[in-house]
């Protein structure tokens, strides 16, 4: 069974996008925003227009998030599944099976707001996953915005957005799926 907050009990531990407490307060700030931009009578329309596009149109995507339902972080015996943004849910989704897996990370990245990140710490050799920060570029804005990591681990992390993680749940799978494997919190 899986929902939201993640469950492991005796099979994967799964956790989905859904409508967390940051997620809520935005998408109702998103709107509070976008009502003010149509009705305020004092609002140029220069200011309207971007105001439309950028409170309504973020807080349609992030509704839509977290209306998907989709799979965010699934713990198994073929290794960890990382889900694609929503919106980009194929493209993004990226499976690393246990033998490229030598630790889960939890971590935090530390900027306006402090946002928790779930990542692995993979093998040398390992295929690179998914997505546009693989390159040499990306390698170095990460290793420039989170320097207390290795970039190979930032660079195969997803942030805890629009889902909750369950460590004690997490650490559970890993220990069954994965024994030895360590879950590591530096957070």
């Amino acid at each position: 069974m899986s929902d939201n907050g993640g469950t492991a009990g005796g099979t994967a531990y799964e956790t989905r996008y859904g409508w967390d407490r940051r997620t809520r307060i935005t998408v109702a700030a998103a709107a509070v925003f976008t009502v003010t931009c149509l009705v305020s009578p004092v609002m140029p329309l220069y200011a309207r227009l971007p105001g439309l596009l950028l409170f309504g149109g973020g807080g349609l995507v992030m509704a839509y998030g977290a209306a998907s339902g989709k799979v965010a972080l699934r713990v198994d015996e073929t290794g960890v599944l990382f889900g694609g943004h929503p919106l980009r849910y194929r493209a993004g989704t990226a499976q690393v099976p246990w033998q490229d897996i030598t630790a889960v990370v939890l971590w935090r990245q530390h900027s306006a707001a402090s946002i928790p990140w779930v990542g692995v710490a993979r093998r040398p050799g390992a295929p690179p996953l998914p997505g546009a920060r693989q390159g040499r570029a990306g390698r170095a804005v990460v290793r420039a915005l989170v320097p207390h990591l290795p970039a190979d681990v930032t660079l195969a992390s997803r942030p805890v957005s629009g889902w909750r993680l369950d460590k004690a749940c997490l650490s559970d799978a890993v220990a069954r799926f994965a024994p030895g494997t360590p879950v590591v919190d530096q957070g």
